[in-house]
Protein backbone atom coordinates (compact mmCIF):
# COMPACT_ATOMS: atom_id res chain seq x y z
CA UNK A 1 0.00 0.00 0.00
CA UNK A 2 1.35 3.93 -0.98
CA UNK A 3 0.26 6.47 1.32
CA UNK A 4 1.01 9.97 1.14
CA UNK A 5 1.08 13.03 3.83
CA UNK A 6 1.54 16.75 2.13
CA UNK A 7 2.44 18.47 4.67
CA UNK A 8 2.18 22.50 5.15
CA UNK A 9 5.12 23.62 7.81
CA UNK A 10 4.46 27.17 9.26
CA UNK A 11 0.77 27.16 9.87
CA UNK A 12 -0.32 30.02 11.85
CA UNK A 13 2.80 31.88 11.12
CA UNK A 14 1.41 34.95 8.65
CA UNK A 15 -2.47 35.04 7.30
CA UNK A 16 -1.16 33.94 3.75
CA UNK A 17 0.09 30.70 5.10
CA UNK A 18 -2.98 30.26 6.13
CA UNK A 19 -4.56 31.02 3.08
CA UNK A 20 -2.40 29.05 0.95
CA UNK A 21 -3.06 26.03 3.29
CA UNK A 22 -6.86 26.87 3.16
CA UNK A 23 -6.94 26.70 -0.87
CA UNK A 24 -4.45 23.61 -0.81
CA UNK A 25 -7.17 21.60 1.35
CA UNK A 26 -10.35 22.72 -0.95
CA UNK A 27 -8.67 22.77 -4.46
CA UNK A 28 -6.18 20.20 -4.06
CA UNK A 29 -4.54 16.84 -2.12
CA UNK A 30 -3.33 18.82 1.00
CA UNK A 31 -4.79 16.98 3.97
CA UNK A 32 -2.18 18.16 6.75
CA UNK A 33 -0.44 21.24 8.20
CA UNK A 34 1.89 21.87 11.36
CA UNK A 35 0.73 24.88 13.34
CA UNK A 36 3.44 27.68 14.64
CA UNK A 37 2.30 28.16 18.44
CA UNK A 38 3.95 31.60 18.54
CA UNK A 39 2.83 32.40 15.47
CA UNK A 40 1.59 35.90 14.31
CA UNK A 41 -1.79 34.34 12.17
CA UNK A 42 -2.37 31.29 15.21
CA UNK A 43 -5.55 32.24 16.06
CA UNK A 44 -6.55 32.54 12.44
CA UNK A 45 -4.90 29.08 12.03
CA UNK A 46 -7.17 27.75 14.64
CA UNK A 47 -10.59 29.25 13.24
CA UNK A 48 -9.52 27.41 9.96
CA UNK A 49 -8.75 24.46 11.80
CA UNK A 50 -11.48 24.11 13.34
CA UNK A 51 -14.00 24.56 10.10
CA UNK A 52 -11.67 22.25 8.04
CA UNK A 53 -12.46 18.74 9.84
CA UNK A 54 -10.41 16.68 7.14
CA UNK A 55 -7.33 19.00 7.75
CA UNK A 56 -4.86 16.93 10.38
CA UNK A 57 -3.11 19.43 12.60
CA UNK A 58 -0.03 18.74 14.27
CA UNK A 59 2.45 20.95 15.93
CA UNK A 60 5.49 23.03 14.43
CA UNK A 61 7.53 23.52 17.33
CA UNK A 62 9.45 26.78 17.33
CA UNK A 63 13.33 27.14 19.23
CA UNK A 64 14.39 29.29 16.02
CA UNK A 65 13.27 32.10 13.95
CA UNK A 66 10.26 32.96 15.94
CA UNK A 67 8.62 33.99 19.05
CA UNK A 68 8.00 32.29 22.26
CA UNK A 69 5.27 31.31 24.16
CA UNK A 70 6.08 32.13 27.28
CA UNK A 71 7.58 35.34 28.75
CA UNK A 72 11.26 36.19 27.37
CA UNK A 73 12.53 36.45 31.03
CA UNK A 74 11.09 33.26 31.41
CA UNK A 75 13.67 31.57 29.30
CA UNK A 76 16.77 34.27 29.25
CA UNK A 77 19.30 31.03 26.93
CA UNK A 78 17.03 30.86 24.35
CA UNK A 79 15.74 34.44 23.21
CA UNK A 80 17.57 37.29 21.89
CA UNK A 81 17.69 40.70 23.67
CA UNK A 82 14.38 41.88 21.70
CA UNK A 83 12.97 38.83 23.18
CA UNK A 84 12.41 36.82 20.17
CA UNK A 85 14.31 33.42 18.90
CA UNK A 86 17.90 33.54 17.17
CA UNK A 87 17.23 33.53 13.74
CA UNK A 88 20.17 30.54 12.77
CA UNK A 89 20.16 27.26 13.19
CA UNK A 90 23.47 26.59 13.19
CA UNK A 91 23.95 29.27 15.79
CA UNK A 92 21.29 27.58 17.90
CA UNK A 93 22.90 24.13 17.35
CA UNK A 94 26.36 25.09 18.43
CA UNK A 95 24.71 26.92 21.52
CA UNK A 96 23.10 23.93 22.77
CA UNK A 97 26.15 21.61 22.07
CA UNK A 98 28.42 23.71 24.23
CA UNK A 99 26.21 23.99 27.01
CA UNK A 100 24.89 27.65 26.70
CA UNK A 101 21.01 26.57 26.18
CA UNK A 102 19.18 25.22 29.30
CA UNK A 103 17.22 22.62 28.65
CA UNK A 104 14.92 22.95 31.30
CA UNK A 105 14.15 26.33 29.34
CA UNK A 106 13.34 23.83 26.56
CA UNK A 107 10.45 21.91 28.30
CA UNK A 108 9.30 24.78 29.17
CA UNK A 109 9.03 26.50 26.18
CA UNK A 110 7.53 23.50 24.45
CA UNK A 111 5.58 22.70 26.78
CA UNK A 112 3.97 25.78 26.74
CA UNK A 113 3.56 25.62 23.17
CA UNK A 114 1.59 22.61 23.06
CA UNK A 115 -0.70 24.06 25.73
CA UNK A 116 -1.26 26.84 23.54
CA UNK A 117 -2.51 24.24 20.79
CA UNK A 118 -4.30 22.42 23.26
CA UNK A 119 -6.10 25.54 24.73
CA UNK A 120 -7.20 25.94 21.13
CA UNK A 121 -9.48 22.95 20.65
CA UNK A 122 -6.73 21.16 18.86
CA UNK A 123 -5.22 17.85 19.83
CA UNK A 124 -1.78 17.29 17.37
CA UNK A 125 -1.56 14.53 15.08
CA UNK A 126 1.90 14.84 15.39
CA UNK A 127 5.01 16.75 15.63
CA UNK A 128 7.31 18.25 13.38
CA UNK A 129 9.75 21.40 14.27
CA UNK A 130 10.12 24.66 12.63
CA UNK A 131 14.21 23.94 10.86
CA UNK A 132 13.68 20.31 12.52
CA UNK A 133 15.50 21.74 15.90
CA UNK A 134 13.64 18.68 17.35
CA UNK A 135 16.26 16.01 16.23
CA UNK A 136 19.06 17.55 18.04
CA UNK A 137 20.63 15.90 21.05
CA UNK A 138 18.81 16.41 23.99
CA UNK A 139 16.12 18.24 22.75
CA UNK A 140 14.64 15.08 21.01
CA UNK A 141 14.34 13.45 24.12
CA UNK A 142 12.57 16.43 25.24
CA UNK A 143 9.87 16.46 22.66
CA UNK A 144 9.18 12.43 22.78
CA UNK A 145 8.37 12.92 26.62
CA UNK A 146 6.20 15.80 25.77
CA UNK A 147 4.89 13.64 22.47
CA UNK A 148 4.22 10.78 24.93
CA UNK A 149 2.63 12.73 27.66
CA UNK A 150 0.10 14.49 25.74
CA UNK A 151 -0.71 11.33 23.59
CA UNK A 152 0.62 12.59 20.00
CA UNK A 153 1.07 9.75 18.14
CA UNK A 154 3.70 10.50 15.40
CA UNK A 155 6.66 12.45 14.40
CA UNK A 156 8.82 14.02 11.55
CA UNK A 157 11.78 12.32 10.62
CA UNK A 158 13.22 14.22 7.90
CA UNK A 159 15.35 11.62 6.79
CA UNK A 160 15.78 13.58 2.98
CA UNK A 161 18.09 12.56 0.10
CA UNK A 162 21.40 13.87 0.47
CA UNK A 163 21.57 15.20 -3.30
CA UNK A 164 17.74 16.31 -3.59
CA UNK A 165 17.41 19.30 -5.10
CA UNK A 166 20.23 21.98 -6.37
CA UNK A 167 23.41 20.90 -4.56
CA UNK A 168 25.03 23.82 -2.66
CA UNK A 169 29.23 21.57 -2.81
CA UNK A 170 30.50 20.17 0.18
CA UNK A 171 29.32 22.72 2.77
CA UNK A 172 25.54 21.01 2.07
CA UNK A 173 26.79 17.69 1.71
CA UNK A 174 28.13 18.25 5.55
CA UNK A 175 24.90 19.76 6.85
CA UNK A 176 22.81 17.44 4.95
CA UNK A 177 24.27 14.03 6.21
CA UNK A 178 24.74 15.23 9.86
CA UNK A 179 20.48 16.00 9.68
CA UNK A 180 20.22 12.79 8.09
CA UNK A 181 22.38 10.88 11.11
CA UNK A 182 20.06 13.21 14.02
CA UNK A 183 17.30 12.42 11.80
CA UNK A 184 17.83 8.40 11.84
CA UNK A 185 18.63 8.61 15.76
CA UNK A 186 15.27 10.56 16.39
CA UNK A 187 13.35 8.40 14.84
CA UNK A 188 14.56 5.10 16.58
CA UNK A 189 14.19 6.61 19.62
CA UNK A 190 10.99 7.63 18.69
CA UNK A 191 9.87 4.02 17.71
CA UNK A 192 11.60 2.70 20.55
CA UNK A 193 9.08 4.93 22.88
CA UNK A 194 5.67 4.18 20.93
CA UNK A 195 5.46 7.10 18.61
CA UNK A 196 5.23 6.39 15.02
CA UNK A 197 7.48 7.93 12.13
CA UNK A 198 6.96 7.99 8.21
CA UNK A 199 8.52 5.28 6.34
CA UNK A 200 9.70 8.00 3.49
CA UNK A 201 10.52 11.75 3.64
CA UNK A 202 10.31 13.79 0.62
CA UNK A 203 10.83 17.59 0.37
CA UNK A 204 14.27 19.88 0.05
CA UNK A 205 15.91 20.81 3.14
CA UNK A 206 17.67 23.78 2.00
CA UNK A 207 14.44 25.60 1.22
CA UNK A 208 13.98 25.07 -2.60
CA UNK A 209 10.38 25.17 -3.62
CA UNK A 210 9.08 21.89 -4.36
CA UNK A 211 7.46 22.73 -7.41
CA UNK A 212 4.67 21.00 -9.79
CA UNK A 213 7.54 18.80 -11.79
CA UNK A 214 9.24 17.78 -8.14
CA UNK A 215 5.92 16.99 -6.25
CA UNK A 216 5.05 14.88 -9.89
CA UNK A 217 8.35 13.36 -9.58
CA UNK A 218 7.70 12.38 -5.62
CA UNK A 219 4.29 10.83 -6.89
CA UNK A 220 5.44 9.00 -9.63
CA UNK A 221 8.48 7.39 -7.83
CA UNK A 222 6.89 6.75 -4.29
CA UNK A 223 7.28 3.79 -2.52
CA UNK A 224 5.09 1.45 -0.40
CA UNK A 225 4.32 2.66 3.37
CA UNK A 226 3.87 6.04 4.20
CA UNK A 227 5.90 9.31 2.54
CA UNK A 228 5.57 12.79 4.22
CA UNK A 229 6.24 15.64 1.85
CA UNK A 230 7.68 18.89 3.81
CA UNK A 231 5.93 21.98 2.22
CA UNK A 232 5.59 25.46 2.98
CA UNK A 233 2.83 27.03 0.45
CA UNK A 234 1.84 30.46 0.60
CA UNK A 235 -0.25 32.92 -1.73
CA UNK A 236 2.34 36.22 -2.30
CA UNK A 237 5.76 35.62 -2.73
CA UNK A 238 5.96 39.60 -2.31
CA UNK A 239 4.63 39.69 0.85
CA UNK A 240 6.04 36.68 2.59
CA UNK A 241 9.55 37.12 1.47
CA UNK A 242 9.42 40.39 2.91
CA UNK A 243 7.45 39.52 6.25
CA UNK A 244 9.07 36.16 6.66
CA UNK A 245 12.48 36.95 5.46
CA UNK A 246 12.80 34.32 3.60
CA UNK A 247 13.49 34.36 -0.26
CA UNK A 248 11.62 31.10 -1.09
CA UNK A 249 8.75 30.79 -3.80
CA UNK A 250 5.58 29.75 -1.40
CA UNK A 251 3.75 30.12 -4.52
CA UNK A 252 5.07 27.27 -6.61
CA UNK A 253 4.34 25.19 -3.80
CA UNK A 254 1.06 26.15 -3.29
CA UNK A 255 0.19 26.04 -7.11
CA UNK A 256 1.95 21.78 -7.05
CA UNK A 257 -0.41 21.09 -4.03
CA UNK A 258 -2.89 22.21 -6.12
CA UNK A 259 -2.16 21.03 -9.89
CA UNK A 260 -4.10 18.57 -11.89
CA UNK A 261 -1.19 16.63 -12.64
CA UNK A 262 -0.19 15.62 -9.36
CA UNK A 263 -3.80 14.45 -8.08
CA UNK A 264 -3.43 12.41 -11.50
CA UNK A 265 0.09 10.88 -10.83
CA UNK A 266 -1.07 9.54 -7.43
CA UNK A 267 -4.24 7.99 -8.64
CA UNK A 268 -2.13 6.39 -11.50
CA UNK A 269 0.51 4.91 -8.69
CA UNK A 270 -2.84 3.72 -5.80
CA UNK A 271 -1.97 6.18 -3.52
CA UNK A 272 -3.71 7.27 -1.05
CA UNK A 273 -3.37 10.79 -0.07
CA UNK A 274 -3.54 10.92 4.32
CA UNK A 275 -2.78 12.35 7.42
CA UNK A 276 -1.13 11.66 10.39
CA UNK A 277 -4.35 10.62 11.60
CA UNK A 278 -3.48 7.16 10.25
CA UNK A 279 -1.55 6.61 13.46
CA UNK A 280 -3.69 8.12 15.64
CA UNK A 281 -6.69 4.47 14.63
Amino acid sequence: MKQIILNADDFGRHVLINRAVERGVQDGVLRSATVMPGGAAFDDAAALAARTPTLGIGIHLTLVNGNPVLPPAAIPSLVTEAGTFVDDHTAFAVRLLRGAVNLDEVRAELAAQLRRVEAAGIHPTHADSHQHMHVLPGVIDIVLDLCRAAGVPAMRAPRAPLFAGNFGGIGQLVGRTGLAVLARRAATKAQRCGIRVPDHFAGIVAGEAVDTETLTQIAVSLGDGVTEVMLHPGTDNAVLIRDCLWNHDFEAELAAVCAPGVHDALAVVGAEIVNFRIYGD
